[in-house]
Parts: C-alpha cells; structure tokens; sequence
C-alpha cells in the first residue's frame, strides 16, 4: 500500500565526454574510434556524418572564426561548453583577473600544460569546472594534445610553438569575450565564496 511519501530522487546530472553524441539533435563526435577506417576521419563516429570542412578548420586563421567556432558547436561537448552556466568560482576568478592577465594566464596555462612533449598526463590537464580558461579549452578544442589534433591538424607527437600557443590563446579569449562581454580589462576585487551555512 503506497503511503504517497516517497521521496523524489534527484536526476543525475548528465554525464558528458569527448565521445559523446546526440545525432538525433545534431550535436555529434568527431573523434576518431578505434573501428573507423581512415577515409572516415573526420565523420561522426556515432552515425556517421560529415558535417566539418576540416581543411578550412585546421588552417588555423583567426579571421574566419566564425566558421570554426560554428563548426565546434556541432560536436557534443564542445556545444556543452558553448552552453553550459559558467560556474561562480570560475566567474569570480575571471573578475579578479580581468581580460589583461587572463589573456596572460591562458597562455602561461597552454604552454606549460598543452604545448610541451612528452605529456603522461595528457587528456587529464583540464578541468571540467572552476576556471573559465577550462571551460573555453574544451570549447574550442585546445584541452589535451588529442583533441588538439583532430580539431586542429597539429600532430600530438609535435611541440607547438610560440607562435601556435599565442594562436589558441587568441581563440581561447574570443571564447571568453563571446560568454563573458562585460569582463573588465583590469581586475577588480570579489569577494570569497562562503563555505559556511546560514543558520536561521
């Protein structure tokens, strides 16, 4: 005999990662499995679809951004990350920061993280939460050397150079001028999260 007091448990968050697919809504995975052929680099490995100009992606031009940063929306996680609420910490650090020295920030991260060969912890360098520059690293594809590869043609045996790290760091940034506009230039001060809980 039901009593009507059951409790409700709460969904489980969604879970996302690089492998994910939701063809039926267009948000696909392009990352290569171990099955496809060659000649299927580049197509959906879920149904499929070929949907990318991957030789216009990888030349790497700042000035046809748009297109890249469409063609980045139509994979899952990327689009998760185009669209996901920025977290508070990563919101506050942001404003500490100011678009100044995050710029300096992102690529102080890309070159000791990204950029350097060999890289045992590759896949595992970024965070799915708490710092913007994470968030705009999985966007746009610039998170580990796999993702670097496929999205933008740089092998994962290859160290990038200065000139590649100031690019994605450029990429990184017109991500972060695209979620957050109003960000300041300079810093300013926030005050800390409370950890503590409100009593009544």
């Amino acid at each position: 005999m039901s009593t009507g007091n059951k409790v409700r448990e709460k969904p489980k968050p969604l879970k996302i990662s690089c492998t994910s697919a939701d063809c039926d809504n267009g948000l696909h995975c392009f990352k290569k499995s171990r099955e496809m052929a060659e000649t299927d680099y580049g197509k959906c490995r879920s149904c499929g679809a070929d949907l990318v100009d991957w030789e216009r992606v990888h030349q790497g031009n700042l000035g046809d951004v748009g297109y890249v940063f469409e063609a980045l929306k139509k994979e899952l996680v990327r689009h998760h990350f185009w669209h996901k609420p920025i977290d508070q910490k990563a919101i506050n650090h942001a404003l500490r920061k100011g678009s100044r020295d995050l710029c300096q920030a992102t690529y102080n991260r890309l070159a000791k993280t990204i950029a350097p060969l060999p890289n045992a912890w590759d896949g595992r360098q970024t965070s799915w939460e708490g710092n913007i520059i994470h968030y705009a690293q999985h966007a746009t594809a610039c998170c580990c050397r796999k993702c670097l590869e496929y999205w933008h043609g740089i092998p994962k045996d290859v160290e990038l150079t200065s000139d590649q790290v100031s690019y994605f760091t450029k990429l990184i940034m017109l991500y972060i001028n695209e979620r957050m506009p109003a960000l300041p230039e300079d810093g300013e001060k926030v005050p800390p999260i409370s950890n503590k809980r409100r009593t009544n």
